[in-house]
């Protein structure tokens, strides 16, 4: 009966030793969990969406959204479990060796892109400046027969030529960096980051058009931007250029964030208009 009695009490106690543990890991479960939504950031960035319309917009910055405390909660919570079960890698890349190459290749153009698109472009536009709008533009000139004579075939002197946002400069460089993007099969990213690229294409025709038609180099036909007929004013032609402008921004802005989604860390995220 001795005996007997001593083991029920071992069972006892360790049962009781069994419910302590189990409650002294849940409050620290529960500690964990609680200093997590406490440190981590309670704003979620909202891009522009590729969907959107595209009419003129009061501004190119780019905004952070407050979530909702119920979605911020039910982020944290999950971001706290997963930080400890996956480890962050980057996607939709071809090769960490190949993408770090095109990044270094064209990341500088299309960084020097953005910037001139916010100043020297963004100035010409606001002072209707048309032959500073065409500068800021234009292509290189084609290859001539002074320049087969020179040791690089006169590519220094034609890129020097081309405008500070036109295609070749900036563009080719934003179209070739989103197929690094894509192996045998041409991926989402690759096609969200191109669509954007066609519509900058479209804004700096647009652009090219109308200070054309402005300095009389070209007439307006075929109903040039819903005007009919009849040849636009230099007003019409000013409005028309600045909503191309706040197009171009937006789209230029999404590319950004398209690239910079699963960029692998040690590279510098894309800066923003």
């Amino acid at each position: 009966f001795f005996f007997n009695f001593i083991l029920s009490l071992a069972f006892t106690l360790s049962s009781a030793s069994i419910a302590l543990t189990m409650k002294l890991v849940g409050n620290i479960v529960v500690t964990i969990a609680t200093i997590a939504l406490v440190t981590l950031p309670a704003l979620a960035f909202s891009p522009p969406s590729c969907h959107s319309n595209n009419s003129a917009r009061s501004t190119l910055r780019l905004e952070a959204e407050t979530q909702t405390r119920g979605d911020f909660i039910s982020t944290a919570t999950v971001a706290a479990s997963a930080t400890v079960l996956v480890t962050s890698q980057p996607v939709h890349a071809r090769g960490r060796a190949t993408l770090e190459q095109a990044y270094d290749r064209y990341s500088p153009r299309i960084i020097e892109g953005g910037k001139f698109y916010k100043s020297q472009l963004y100035g010409a536009i606001s002072k209707g400046d048309w032959k500073g709008i065409e500068a800021a533009i234009q292509e290189p000139p084609k290859k001539s027969k002074e320049d087969r004579t020179l040791q690089d075939g006169g590519i220094a002197k034609r890129a020097a030529q081309a405008g500070g946002f036109s295609d070749s400069r900036v563009l080719t460089a934003m179209d070739l960096f989103a197929s690094t993007f894509s192996e045998s099969s041409i991926s989402p990213k690759t096609k969200a980051m191109k669509a954007e690229v066609q519509s900058l294409r479209e804004v700096v025709e647009g652009l090219n058009k109308a200070a054309r038609i402005a300095t009389g180099e070209e007439k307006a036909g075929g109903g040039l931007f819903g005007i009919g007929g009849k040849a636009p004013s230099q007003g019409e032609l000013a409005k028309e250029v600045k909503e191309l402008y706040l197009k171009g921004g937006n789209a230029f802005n999404q590319y950004v964030y398209e690239a910079n989604e699963g960029l692998p860390v040690q590279l510098a995220k894309l800066p923003y208009l």
